[in-house]
């Protein structure tokens, strides 16, 4: 049975510190938000949804408990639609909509939500723990460092500069001031509103658009402290990767992706229940998959998963028009577009996570549904669309317009 995607909204990013405009919206009502939007949007009776998947990297606190079922409860979904909350660290949103397609591929639902929550203004990354850092034994045996030196070392190992992580940043930016002066997200954004029902925030707010080479190059490098203090990460590295003389620390906060609050959730259904509701699918789920990478550079996985993906469809990097990858670090796209030999037109074409932010749970949901987008208004057919995980993963989809 095919997985068609027949609605993705999302809510806009909020800077992800107090003095973000959605800090004051806890996870639950972020979540809430966006599902509820779903059945307003399409007209679905949610008594037909059977299972709601929503990705969350920080579940402790406002954000733990099964999020997903609370927020199905708290907008109005009917009792019988149950909730589950899944974890794979940045890709948790795309994992989501892939155990969603899943679902509708085997039968065993006939609607499906996929997608994410994460408030990290209230909720602080990494707060939830963990053996990988914290176990010494685990630690050792996995080359354990920050994702920021795995980043570093990519761009060393793979020979891009700070001159070329600067100027991907600045062409993110570029791209994204772009895309929202063309409202080119009008159709997927969901503005979100307050407790008494006023609109706080309709667009990305992260975004910079007046970056340039210059101010970025007063930035100092974010993890050269904790790389090259003794005994730092650098050294971890170095055992790791022996051929590597000395990491060249190039990346900073802006060309890095930045901390934001965000929620999102697409609708995955039958061919059968679309017609049920008069709606016509948007795109098909052609193929999803994972895949675990080295995980000391940690973030390596998205050419890895593209290949996999490719090779089961049968299909190579010219069938595909468009292509989605979360900028988690420029260098991670850098070397995404030089392992596959892509063309970076082609690639993040509206600008990524270094404009807009990366709110944990929650991406993967939105490029997906920024990739949709993007196919319907440029008349284009395919899009693959993924993310570098931590520990050492990639997660990706390939979506096909109908």
């Amino acid at each position: 049975m095919e997985a068609y995607i027949f609605d993705a909204v999302r809510s806009p990013r909020g800077k992800g510190k107090s003095d973000g405009a959605l800090h004051e919206i806890t996870p639950i009502e972020l979540a809430t938000q966006v599902l509820r939007a779903i059945p307003e949007r399409t007209g679905i009776d949610t008594v037909d949804v059977d299972d709601v998947i929503l990705g969350c990297v920080t579940p402790v606190g406002e954000q733990g408990a099964d999020i997903a079922r609370v927020a199905v409860l708290n907008a109005d979904y009917a009792e019988c639609v149950p909730g589950v909350q899944i974890n794979r660290f940045c890709a948790s949103g795309l994992e989501a909509v892939n155990m969603a397609a899943a679902k509708v591929a085997s039968g065993e639902a006939q609607f499906a939500i996929g997608g994410g929550v994460e408030s990290m203004s209230r909720i602080p990354m990494a707060s939830d723990g963990g053996a990988w850092a914290t176990d010494p034994a685990v630690a050792y045996k996995t080359y354990f460092a920050p994702q920021g030196i795995g980043a570093d070392l990519i761009a060393t190992k793979f020979g891009f500069s700070r001159t070329d992580v600067d100027a991907y940043a600045v062409e993110s930016q570029r791209r994204a001031k772009l895309a929202w002066e063309d409202r080119r997200f009008a159709q997927s954004i969901l503005p979100i509103r307050d407790v008494i029902g006023e609109v706080i925030l309709d667009h990305d707010e992260h975004m910079r658009p007046d970056t340039d080479m210059q101010s970025l190059a007063g930035l100092k490098p974010s993890f050269q402290g904790i790389g090259e203090q003794m005994p730092g990460f650098d050294t971890i590295a170095y055992l790791r990767y022996p051929e590597i003389e000395k990491i060249d620390h190039v990346h900073h906060g802006g060309n890095s992706s930045g901390i934001v609050d965000g929620a999102a959730a697409v609708l995955i259904g039958s061919k059968a229940m679309g017609e049920k509701y008069g709606l016509k699918p948007r795109a098909r789920i052609r193929a999803a998959a994972s895949i675990g990478s080295e995980p000391m550079i940690m973030l390596t996985g998205p050419e890895s998963i593209a290949q996999k993906l490719l090779e089961r469809s049968g299909m190579t990097t010219a069938d595909i028009d468009l292509w989605e990858l979360n900028e988690a670090f420029a260098s991670v796209v850098l070397r995404y577009m030089q392992a596959l030999n892509l063309d970076h037109a082609q690639v993040n074409v509206n600008g990524g996570a270094i404009a807009m932010g990366h709110p944990l749970g929650a991406t993967g949901a939105m490029v997906l549904g920024t990739a949709l987008d993007e196919l319907e208004r440029t008349g284009k057919g395919t899009a693959l669309v993924n993310l570098c995980v931590g520990a050492g993963m990639g997660t990706g989809t390939i979506i096909e317009r109908v």
